[in-house]
């Protein structure tokens, strides 16, 4: 985790679709599914905002994170 990724998290607290927009494009369907959340209320938009950050974040590692135990 590094600073950008802290830095999208502040954003994402502060305002839940800017930090979604910034991380995967205004267009897509987190961006709209965050902004809908953030309407229904502001602290399900900001989970879901961190989530997004935090996951995208982890798929990038290559697919380390889901590769299965036994290599057989």
């Amino acid at each position: 985790m590094g600073v950008a990724t802290c830095c999208d998290i502040l954003i994402a607290i502060l305002l839940p679709p800017l930090g979604v927009c910034f991380k995967t494009g205004c267009c897509s369907m987190e961006f709209i599914i965050c902004i809908l959340l953030t309407i229904l209320g502001y602290i399900p938009g900001i989970v879901y905002a961190i989530y997004v950050i935090a996951i995208q974040d982890r798929s990038e590692l290559g697919g380390e994170l889901h590769r299965p135990i036994n290599d057989a």
